[in-house]
């Protein structure tokens, strides 16, 4: 989930309702989706969902603005790259599981003023409990505009099948480190990655030589099925990975993570 961040533009980016960025970049006004994008579940209903930013089990420590339903939207060919994934994958006994697809820019923008508010130190045990977070600007672990937004980017994990169930995040319990064994982090039902998702570290980097064993050989797992169906990975985080070529490469949406955005969709405003 990390995110480039050039620090002048925060000011501006807390003010956006929607964005626009790069010659003939075309804006979304209206909460409705273009008819490129869809829901995840209506391609493949196989594909476990976990979308963490409707929780407040994500590193603000509550819901995310623009998460108004637990669902995966994305442009339908990356959709359809996912589903083809699945297949080979449930053939070896996985399944993915998805974390989250698009990203409303209020989200983004949401995620902005929470980095800069150095105050809200909360959910530092569990995220980013080696870095400090006055840094997250500058180290690139926040930015005022994701890919996410986009529509092509997911973040993703892989289950074991039969998929043993996720225990509830309970408020109050200990934090514990998102790069502790896996039997000390919050019981998520994914194979072992070396770390837990969004986790603010450099051991989330793919390829980190620290990782080895079973934990590098889930990794490649992952990567290298996602890869043969065209979505590529981000180096830095091992659960990250974008669909190319992306149907709107210039353009960061608004309109909110919910059913009714897919119910009336209209075209993108040029």
């Amino acid at each position: 989930m990390r995110f480039f961040l050039k620090v002048a533009a925060v000011a501006a980016a807390v003010f956006m309702a929607t964005v626009a960025t790069g010659p003939g970049a075309a804006a979304q006004p209206d909460p409705t989706a273009p008819p490129e994008f869809v829901s995840l579940s209506d391609v493949d209903s196989t594909i476990l969902l976990d979308i963490r930013y409707a929780t407040p089990h994500n590193f603000t420590g509550e819901p995310v603005d623009g998460y108004e339903a637990p669902m995966c939207i994305l442009t339908r060919p990356a959709a359809d790259a996912l589903h083809r994934a699945q297949e080979e994958f449930l053939t070896q006994g996985y399944s993915l599981k998805i974390y989250d697809c698009y990203r409303p820019q209020r989200a983004v923008n949401e995620f902005v003023n929470w980095a800069a508010d150095l105050a809200d130190q909360r959910m530092k045990a569990e995220f980013y409990p080696r870095v400090d977070k006055a840094r997250l600007f500058d180290d690139g672990y926040i930015a005022d505009k994701s890919g996410h937004s986009r529509g092509n980017t997911v973040d993703l994990t892989l289950v074991r099948l039969p998929a043993a169930p996720t225990a509830p995040d309970t408020p109050g319990l200990p934090l514990v480190d998102c790069a502790a064994p896996q039997p000390e982090r919050f019981p998520d039902n994914s194979i072992d990655m070396g770390t837990g998702y969004d986790c603010f570290d450099t051991l989330s980097h793919t390829l980190d030589p620290r990782v080895q064993g079973e934990q590098l050989k889930n990794r490649l797992l992952l990567k290298e099925g996602l890869e043969r169906q065209g979505l590529q990975n981000y180096e830095l985080e091992w659960w990250h990975f974008t669909f190319k070529p992306e149907a709107f490469p210039d353009t960061y949406f608004d309109f909110p993570v919910a059913p009714t955005s897919l119910s009336d969709q209209v075209g993108v405003v040029t």
